[in-house]
């Protein structure tokens, strides 16, 4: 019982903390007679530890029947673009590398993931936009950086 309360609790814990996108817009870019049409999303989501950084990431949608009902897997085509929307603030120690944010693609053991690289020697974050599966994950991934001012370096872990 306790180890069940112990599993639950990580779970939400990592839910809690993980980025959540915000639909920004979409476009049709194929017909489908039944059910909704496939398309390419615009979502935005704010860094979760660096405050003035938010990201754009645009995905394939895929419609039809098995978009309706939930079943149909996303194609690994993505994109992100990252940008200083604000003063940028450091709340606590940041790691070199940690996954900023992550949806599922499929029903089954693929999801969109975005990574948040620290480069040190240019004070910059550097975001990697990937897909991933249980087998066989996609080498399609597109990268983004945040160039940090040179008077405020990024307090690493």
């Amino acid at each position: 019982m306790q180890l069940t309360k112990a599993v639950v609790g990580l779970a939400l814990s990592g839910l809690i903390c993980a980025a959540s996108a915000e639909t920004i817009g979409s476009v049709d870019t194929a017909f489908k007679l039944i059910g909704p049409d496939h398309k390419v999303i615009v979502e935005v989501f704010d860094d979760p530890k660096v405050g003035g950084v938010s990201c754009y990431l645009s995905r394939a949608k895929t419609g039809g029947l098995k978009g309706a009902v939930g079943l149909a897997e996303d194609t690994s085509d993505s994109s992100v673009a990252c940008r200083q929307v604000g003063p940028l603030s450091f709340p606590g120690k940041v790691p070199r590398q940690e996954e900023v944010f992550s949806e599922r693609s499929s029903i089954f053991f693929k999801h969109v993931r975005v990574v948040r690289m620290v480069d040190p020697k240019r004070n910059a974050l550097v975001y990697l936009v990937y897909s991933d599966r249980l087998i066989d994950g996609s080498p399609k991934n597109s990268v983004t950086a945040v160039p940090v001012p040179a008077n405020q370096p990024i307090p690493l872990k």
